[in-house]
């Protein structure tokens, strides 16, 4: 049986139990850590027991829980920071004072290279689109694979929620519409590794996602 190109494995971190992900090529074991916000200890032991090389950061968003110590670990990996789109540079200039007060680690940072929808970044010998996902933050981005029918969402979607549009910049009918446009035509058995919570699928959501599900939609 072949192996699959992908895997992908979550890790819990801060006490906002964010959702960082560590994705890597089986082909090379090459790997990229994604929204690194907190509990370096952890992220490097995840790193260490799937026995792979992190080649690159990639940031889905400028909060606080998600991109905390993107810049520390870049530091001692000695890797680039990619992502998230610079439309979230207003984001990453008060970081600091966000961890501060959010009780969490942190240090500013900026990224070796700001995305934007429709370019790509590679880890290992994998491609990943990426698409501008903008509602949550005005610059976030999501990843994703096709061959692997999976996308990494950040705070876009969750299982049975969305991401919140009660901080500055936030644009509510942004991230309906970027659901709607960009993550549905993806194909409903894609699986998603959102922020926070449990993976789901864009099918299941479009079926049961009391906010951006199909029947809820139908009203507006």
């Amino acid at each position: 049986m072949t192996e699959a190109p992908l895997k992908a494995t979550i890790i819990p971190v801060t006490p906002l139990q964010q959702n960082c992900t560590l994705l890597w090529c089986t082909a090379t074991s090459r790997a990229a850590v994604i929204d690194p916000g907190g509990d370096l200890p952890k992220i490097e032991a995840a790193i260490a027991q799937a026995g792979v090389t992190v080649e690159k950061i990639l940031v889905t968003h400028g909060h606080a829980d998600h991109c905390g110590e993107a810049g520390t670990l870049a530091k001692r990996l000695g890797v680039p920071i990619e992502g998230p789109h610079e439309a979230d540079r207003y984001w990453l200039a008060r970081l600091e004072d966000d961890c501060r007060k959010w009780g969490l680690r942190g240090e500013a940072f900026e990224p070796d290279r700001w995305l934007d929808d429709g370019e790509q970044v590679t880890v290992g010998d994998l491609t990943l689109d990426v698409y501008l996902c903008p509602g949550h933050t005005p610059g976030h981005v999501v990843f994703h694979h096709p061959p692997s029918r999976l996308a990494v969402v950040g705070d876009v979607i969750f299982q049975g929620s969305v991401g919140r549009t009660d901080f500055p910049m936030s644009d509510p009918d942004a991230l309906i519409e970027a659901i709607v446009t960009k993550l549905w035509p993806l194909g409903d058995d894609t699986v998603f590794l959102p922020g926070h919570g449990g993976v789901s699928s864009f099918g299941r959501e479009r079926a049961h996602n009391p906010f951006v599900g199909d029947a809820a939609l139908a009203g507006r």
